[in-house]
């Protein structure tokens, strides 16, 4: 317990001694884990978001006017089997005029007088978006589907998901995945560094009581302590700052944010927030702890 207090009351001189390049360390520590949390929050709200579009993605099989019920039966059987089917419907020809009328305005259906050009349709959800290609694809190949598509002679023209939009969602979240990953790998690289800096010249500005202190026959535990724990007190300093004002951008801007874009979804869980802190916290720790430990194996030879 008083080797604690020692290592503390020597971090706190060593604090002092160095402020300026304790104060960069801290801050540097803190605008890094800062954009870390923001890009933890914004990550979790661009996931919901995504998520929201994944689960509306669902693929329309077009089937022929004069389509057997049975085939239709047993197309609809054998796609409720396919892994990634979650629910499976028939929409026939007048719920399809209806469902039109609801969505469109009066004059365009007026234009139809009386005439149905749309065609009946399987409908299919799915539990995962990454498998609406190949759902497709099970649909488009099968032999009972292919003889009542509303296209026999292509009957992948009778299956639509839109191709191009799921494929851009995707990319898109993978681009999103990577550049987060990329770029809190670079912040802690570069708070690391600033770590390592700082323990470097308060490791210089005491050398001769280092040296001392080897004379006395301190062990290199004792030597190295106050440097551990100079390192995590900014790290925890840093963490703190960054938890606080992520706190006050939930509390005043996030409100706001909500009421200028109603039509995007900011819901993040009190409990998301609460692993986020505890996150930044630990990872800050962490950090101080590897910077220490990196200036101190190359710089105090113990």
């Amino acid at each position: 317990m008083s080797s604690l207090a020692y290592f503390f009351k020597e971090s706190l001189q060593g604090f002092t001694r160095n402020l300026s390049t304790a104060l960069g360390s801290i801050i540097t520590i803190f605008l890094s884990l800062l954009i870390i949390g923001v890009f933890m929050v914004g990550g979790v709200m661009v996931e919901n978001v995504i998520s929201s579009v994944e689960s509306k993605v669902s693929i329309t099989a077009y089937v022929a006017d004069d389509a057997p019920q049975s085939s239709i039966d047993s197309v609809t059987a054998y796609i409720s089997d396919l892994e990634g089917v979650s629910w499976v419907g028939f929409t026939t020809k007048e719920q399809a005029l209806e469902n039109f009328k609801e969505t469109s305005s009066s004059d365009i259906v007026s234009t139809l007088d009386g005439y149905n050009p749309l065609p009946a349709s399987i409908d299919v959800e799915l539990t995962d978006a990454q498998l609406v290609e190949s759902v497709a694809q099970d649909i488009a190949t099968n032999s009972t589907f292919q003889s009542i598509a509303d296209n026999p002679a292509d009957p992948t023209e009778s299956v639509k998901y839109g191709k191009q939009t799921v494929e851009r969602l995707l990319s898109l979240t993978t681009y999103v995945r990577y550049v987060g990953i990329a770029l809190i790998v670079l912040l802690i690289f570069i708070a690391l560094v600033f770590i390592n800096n700082t323990i470097r010249l308060a490791i210089l500005a005491r050398r001769k009581e280092i040296a001392i202190m080897r004379l006395v026959g301190a062990s290199n535990g004792f030597i190295r302590g106050p440097f551990l724990m100079e390192g995590s007190l900014h790290a925890i300093i840093g963490s703190a700052l960054a938890v606080v004002l992520i706190q006050l951008l939930r509390t005043f801007a996030m409100p706001r944010l909500e009421t200028a874009l109603p039509f995007l979804s900011f819901d993040v869980s009190s409990g998301t927030y609460l692993l986020i802190y505890a996150a930044l916290i630990v990872a800050g720790l962490i950090i101080g702890l590897i910077g220490s430990a990196f200036a101190m194996r190359r710089y105090l030879k113990v």
